[in-house]
């Protein structure tokens, strides 16, 4: 399925290509930490599909506490997330669902992530298959 996302701003705008049915939670502290929230939302396209329309993100390299270096790309203007990927050679690109167009035709998680660090007053997501840490 072609989707279309931007940032908050519209300054940088993207399409990829995503699987339907393939959404995923992350509970990582980095995640909570990155969206300022409780958990991130992402669907991973392949990167031959990605493509920047519109714009140029900034990017820098985080190295996560499990040791795993990702790239995070977002708007320089206004802070909307564009991607994250691996450091080198990425063979997907991790896009945030909440930025999509077509956000409401993509389904519901089917995985989460580092369960352990999930909030206790988050009710549990009975369709998504649950990780302790990264599977």
């Amino acid at each position: 399925m072609k989707v279309e996302g931007q940032c908050h701003c519209g300054a940088i705008a993207y399409e990829a290509d995503v699987t339907p049915g393939t959404v995923a939670i992350c509970h990582c502290a980095d995640c909570q930490t990155l969206t300022g929230s409780a958990f991130r939302v992402n669907i991973a396209a392949p990167a031959e599909s990605f493509r920047i329309l519109r714009g140029e993100p900034k990017r820098y390299l985080k190295t996560a506490d499990s040791g795993a270096r990702r790239i995070h790309a977002f708007c320089a203007e206004c802070g909307g997330p564009v991607y994250s990927s691996a450091q080198e050679n990425p063979s997907s690109y991790s896009l945030r669902v909440g930025a999509l167009k077509q956000r409401y035709e993509l389904g519901v998680p089917k995985r989460q992530s580092w369960t352990r660090r999930r909030f206790g007053w988050l009710p549990d997501l009975g369709t998504a298959e649950a990780f302790e840490g990264q599977p």
